[in-house]
């Protein structure tokens, strides 16, 4: 796989649907803080009232997928699903009892799932908590999605300060998981680079350097963090830094790129690390994040309603390229890879970036396309207006970033949180980092 390419994920279609479709009815004549809430909450109940029964973690996706049964649960959506739960805390949709004994059971199963030098793989058996393949070769340890997992799991240990048993067993498991992940093992002997997978059967063989610009920035910032197995900071200026589609610096619909690809890839590059980076203010030596991921979404938008392939729905009120399922399977949309399929995550999870044009797409999606998109877990993974076709499906990471990007903006929660940890602190400023949240 080359740098710069999206979280892996099979691009087989699909088996027949675990949990259906529910297009119930939709209040309308919301307000937006309503609509904002309405949202969040819908799909907050993916990882809720579909969590795992046995682990309560979250699973890949709502149907049955690749022939690998109902039992397949995903460590990275998991991370995101633990924000999700804290965000249903702080709003009163649960209670915080409830909220902990729920984190509580996921981190006590953490505590016993398979694991290889203490980073966990991509997918585990949700019941039993031992590895499930991804691919042929990546079957043991996955640093990225390993990444994913305690951008949750920190911010639980910030947000959990009582001392209550539960409370108690998700700081003290965390911690001792948090200090185990030997992040400097996967330098693959010393090198100045991250590589994202290790097999106990296979080793090295998926050889498979971490270069930007792309969604791990989290995996670098959290190696740096490690309170005992910590990278050098040569490891992100010479292995992150350096990647073929790092530096960009164009001009795309009158707006300059920093970093990342021909017209900025997917728009999960400026979610997934960035649900706990906090990108205002945040800056090193080779970009404002802020100015980077406002950029990326700017030019995705106004890609949308330039619309060039003349893809039919496409505008101002709808719009947001990401990865997602599609109509011919999973896939990476971008500007680039415009297959006409509109994944509501995109635009959604932008609100921070763009809250108006982001607004708009949410009052569209909901009002307008809501008898087609809007479900059991609030909108569907993605829809095509030009096809005629509209996903059942739910996906963790995509549902993931709703929740907790719309809150980021509103109260600013997770970036507190993730930004509030002492290790992560020590972490940015190893690697150069600035941010106002730094002491």
């Amino acid at each position: 796989m080359l740098a710069a390419q999206p979280t892996k994920r099979p691009a087989t279609a699909a088996k027949p649907a675990l949990a259906k479709f529910d297009p119930r009815p939709r209040p309308r004549n919301l307000s937006d803080e309503q609509l904002l809430d309405q949202i969040q909450r819908q799909t907050f109940k993916y990882f809720w009232d579909f969590g795992h029964p046995v682990s309560g973690m979250a699973r890949e996706r709502s149907n049955r997928s690749y022939d690998y049964g109902d039992e397949v649960v995903t460590t990275g959506g998991t991370g995101f699903g633990i924000m999700a739960i804290i965000v249903a805390a702080e709003r009163k949709w649960i209670t915080r009892e409830q909220a902990a004994a729920r984190i509580s059971k996921i981190v006590n199963f953490l505590w016993k799932a398979d694991m290889y030098h203490g980073a966990f793989p991509h997918w585990l058996n949700g019941e039993t908590g031992h590895t499930i393949r991804f691919s042929p070769k990546d079957d043991g340890a996955d640093i990225v999605e390993t990444s994913f997992l305690y951008e949750g799991l920190l911010c639980a240990r910030q947000y959990f300060t009582k001392d209550t048993p539960d409370e108690q067993n998700v700081r003290n498991k965390i911690l001792w998981m948090w200090e185990g992940v030997e992040w400097n093992w996967f330098t693959q002997g010393g090198q100045n680079v991250l590589y994202w997978h290790w097999s106990p059967n296979n080793g090295w063989s998926m050889n498979h350097q971490i270069h930007g610009w792309n969604e791990c920035l989290i995996t670098y910032v959290l190696a740096a963090s490690s309170p005992r197995y910590a990278i050098d900071k040569a490891v992100y200026d010479q292995g992150w830094a350096t990647g073929p589609e790092y530096k960009n610096g164009k001009t795309y619909y009158n707006t300059t790129l920093p970093l990342g690809p021909n017209l900025g890839g997917p728009l999960f590059f400026t979610h997934y690390s960035f649900m706990g980076l906090d990108p205002h203010g945040l800056k090193d030596q080779n970009a404002d994040y802020w100015q980077q991921n406002q950029a990326h979404t700017r030019i995705n938008y106004a890609y949308c309603v330039a619309n060039p392939k003349l893809q039919k729905g496409y505008g101002p009120n709808c719009w947001g390229l990401t990865a997602s399922d599609s109509w011919q399977g999973y896939a990476a949309h971008s500007p680039t890879e415009d297959l006409g399929v509109i994944s509501p995550t995109a635009a959604l999870a932008a609100y921070p970036y763009a809250p108006g044009e982001s607004l708009l797409a949410m009052k569209h999606f909901y009002n307008d396309l809501g008898d087609k998109i809007w479900g059991e877990y609030g909108f569907v993974d993605g829809f095509s207006e030009q096809h005629d076709w509209y996903a059942k499906s739910y996906l963790a990471i995509d549902q993931g970033p709703i929740v907790v990007m719309i809150e980021n903006q509103r109260s600013g929660l997770l970036w507190k949180l993730f930004m509030g940890s002492p290790e992560v602190q020590k972490g940015l400023k190893k690697l150069g980092f600035q941010s106002p949240h730094l002491k």
